[in-house]
Order: C-alpha cells, then structure tokens, then sequence
C-alpha cells in the first residue's frame, strides 16, 4: 500500500530544521530570521492591524480587477464561443495579446494612469482577462449541441437558452477560468504595488526590505502565503455553493 505524502508534516520538518540552521548559526540569522521569530512578529502585526490594513487595501485593488474581468470576458468568450462571426473577428487581438507577459504591461499603465489605483485595477485585469475567456470559449464549444437544438424546438429566446442552457453547461470551465485567474491577480497585486504604490501589501514588503527589517519582510510573505490559501478555500466553497451538482457528479467519476 502506497504511502500519501503528508505535507503539513513536511512543512513542520522544514521549518524545525529552520529553526535549528539558525539556532546554531549554520544559516545567518540577519538574512534568514528563526520561524518563531517571523511568526511572532506576525502575530504582532495583525493584532496590530498592520497587515490586516495593508491587505484590505491589496484585496480592494485586486477584486475591482478581477471582478471587471470576469464581468467583461465571460460574457465575450460565450459569444465567441457560439458565433464564429465573432470569434473571428476577436481572434487576431486576443492572439497578439494573451502571450504579452503582464509586468510588460505596467510602463504602458504607468504612461495611462499613473501611480493610483487605476494603473494596478488595468493590471489585474488585463492579467486576468486571458484564462477566463480561452476557458470560457472551450466550455461553450463543448456543449453537447443537442442541448441548443433542444432548447430552440421548444422556442426558447436567445437570452434564455444562454441563461438556462449555455451557463449551466460551460460553468465547469467558467470555473477554471476564474481559479487559473485567481493566484495571477494576487501576484498582479503585489507586482505592482511595489513599482508604484505607497500603501498594499506589496508595497509593505518592499519597503520592509529597502529598510531592511528583515523579519517584518518574511512576515508580510506569510501574509500572503496566508491570504492565498484563505482565497482558494473560499474559491472553493463558492464553487460547492453554485455548483454543488458537479461535486456528485465528480464522485460518481472517481468511483467508476
């Protein structure tokens, strides 16, 4: 019987050999503080507020780009997806841009919009927009097109066979698109909020380094190591929430 790798158990092992390369100076501590002491000073930080401040400020940029794409590239990846009218005349811009690195796209931000939060929301946004649409775009052409016929012999309006047909249907891959998009928006964040920004949590880290308070530096990477784990398990338990036929449907697959 195979063994299953216990990662919580890994990291409690990596971190105690951590602590001890500190404790007895195989790794310099000014560039590598002891875990307990980085933990510490979290804790002190968020009970401060501190962190918490910088991350409500991160979160806001972040969603505002986020949401935008996912309001402005879902809708377009269904009707590239059911028209190649459209999808043609769509495919030779999302061609040339999807493979432009987002960090290349912040000095084009910056000439735009300068340093506020504008700059960081356009980031995200482009940075977002690529997986929700391709993603979008294979779930509709994936459709069983029987669904549709089905749906126009019984004379339902357009809007209602996207609504009650086409949705439901490419939600799965609607669902990737937004998970894929996930960690890129929190790294967009951060990104950017250290070439221009004077508050966030990546502006935070920063900062902390060009003062070189170093632990301060690990603990606002904890943070963020922290919040991305808080934001998959939400992601998560909102999928459960809008599609909680598909984790049946999921089980049934394992078992066969």
């Amino acid at each position: 019987m195979r063994r299953r790798f216990n990662g919580p158990l890994f990291l409690l092992a990596l971190l105690a050999a951590w602590e001890a390369a500190v404790r007895f100076e195989g790794i310099n501590a000014l560039i590598a503080p002891a875990p307990t002491k980085i933990l510490a000073l979290f804790s002190e930080l968020v009970v401060s507020g501190q962190i918490p401040m910088q991350i409500i400020v991160s979160m806001k940029r972040a969603l505002a780009g986020y949401l935008l794409a996912a309001a402005v590239f879902i809708p377009l990846g269904i009707f590239m997806g059911l028209s190649q009218t459209v999808y043609r005349f769509f495919e030779v811009i999302v061609e040339m841009l999807r493979p432009v690195p987002p960090p290349v796209v912040i000095p084009v931000a910056l000439l735009f919009f300068g340093l506020g939060d504008e700059m960081k929301i356009f980031v995200i946004f482009f940075s977002c927009a690529w997986p929700i649409l391709l993603n979008t775009i294979d779930g509709v052409r994936g459709i069983d097109w029987v669904l549709l016929n089905t749906a126009k012999t019984f004379g339902l309006s357009r809007g209602r066979v996207i609504g009650q047909v086409i949705l439901p249907a490419c939600s799965p891959q609607i669902m990737t698109g937004l998970r894929v998009s996930l960690p890129i928006m929190l790294i967009l964040v951060v990104i950017s909020e250290m070439v221009g920004s004077t508050d966030g949590i990546g502006y935070f880290v920063l900062d902390s380094q060009r003062r070189f308070k170093v632990p301060q530096m690990y603990a606002g990477m904890l943070a963020l190591a922290v919040l991305g784990y808080m934001l998959n398990q939400l992601f998560n338990l909102m999928q459960r929430l809008l599609l909680p036929w598909q984790r049946g449907m999921r089980g049934r697959t394992e078992e066969g």
